[in-house]
């Protein structure tokens, strides 16, 4: 009798860790489907976020992580250009024949930072004429598409930094194609990752 039932309970022991792996082997066959479609959705996710593209993804999405991108850009910003970013505006424009980068102070009786401005923008002239993009490259923690591009062909591009009555602009001047394609993925980028919201097209 014992013996019977021991044989009894190791039967009914086998059938029950059949059921339990039947059971685990289609709950992950039911899972792998949505496991996949969040995959692909987190793959989209990334794709479709400025961060993960060249600069040709509109930054303007809000959210958590396309705020904290713009506080991180505004940080390094700072430390870079010498003036506060939130009590200033930044302006890019595409020309027929190049651009326009533009600061100003938002309160017209900010001389402090209206000077740091202007002083900034002048370097900056000098500093993309000669080919070197360091500063913006520190900015955006990248190489801003058409950096390159302007490095190399500096002898097609001209820089005139000009005083505005809140701060200053740089006036930028291509002299082949090359150049304007160049000039004008800069300031897309600038615009797209400052979140500005200026005109992509030329104006």
């Amino acid at each position: 009798m014992t013996k019977k039932t021991s044989l009894t309970f190791c039967a009914a022991a086998l059938l029950a860790a059949g059921a339990v792996a039947a059971s685990i082997h289609a709950q992950k066959r039911a899972e792998a489907p949505a496991e996949a479609h969040q995959t692909q959705h987190d793959a989209k996710t990334h794709a479709d976020c400025p961060l993960m593209s060249d600069g040709k993804a509109g930054a303007k999405a809000e959210g958590g992580g396309h705020g904290s991108h713009l506080a991180e850009v505004s940080a390094r910003g700072e430390r870079a250009m010498g003036f506060s970013q939130t009590e200033t505006t930044h302006h890019f424009r595409l020309t027929r024949d190049g651009g326009l980068i533009q600061v100003e102070t938002k309160d017209p009786a900010d001389a402090e930072n209206r000077e740091r401005v202007r002083q900034h923008l002048a370097h900056v002239a000098q500093m993309f004429a000669a080919g070197d993009f360091n500063t913006p490259m520190l900015v955006h923690a990248r190489t801003p598409p058409g950096a390159d591009a302007m490095s190399r062909l500096k002898a097609e591009i001209g820089y005139a930094f000009e005083e505005t009555e809140r701060g200053g602009r740089v006036r930028i001047s291509a002299r082949s194609a090359a150049a304007l394609a160049a000039v004008h993925e800069f300031l897309r980028f600038q615009i797209e990752d400052h979140q500005t919201g200026d005109p992509t097209e030329v104006s």
